[in-house]
């Protein structure tokens, strides 16, 4: 059974979830969107990378894990460029293995303006 996790970000009114857990599997996405305001915070990469995380850990966390649960993390970038900021921010929160497999994926846009990075997740629940 599919079940949407309620995480107070993305609203629930719409057709997107930023969780949904199948038994013990969670899939996660976040972006840097402030969930107070739903706006797309400013400051550059390392100010996006860091809400982007923080969204993350909120989604996990209101299905009953941690970012220790993650197993895939998935970052999407549009600037190669943005790479060594991003890194610092995941830094911050990743540090302690074993850390979640990752990969980085340079592309040419994504669909909300303004956005420089969105990351997908997989995690595991006890």
């Amino acid at each position: 059974m599919i079940k949407r996790i309620e995480t107070g970000i993305a609203p629930s009114s719409s057709p997107i979830n930023d969780a949904v857990r199948a038994g013990k599997h969670l899939w996660l996405v976040a972006i840097a969107e402030d969930p107070d305001t739903g706006v797309i915070v400013e400051g550059g990469i390392e100010a996006q990378a860091r809400r982007c995380i923080q969204n993350l850990e909120i989604a996990v966390q209101a299905a009953g894990g941690t970012l220790a649960n993650l197993v895939m993390v998935q970052i999407f970038l549009i600037d190669s460029a943005d790479a060594a900021g991003m890194n610092a921010v995941y830094r911050e929160f990743f540090t302690t293995q074993p850390y979640p497999v990752r990969a980085t994926v340079v592309v040419k846009e994504l669909l909300a303006k303004g956005l420089r990075i969105e990351i997908t997740a997989q995690a595991v629940l006890d």
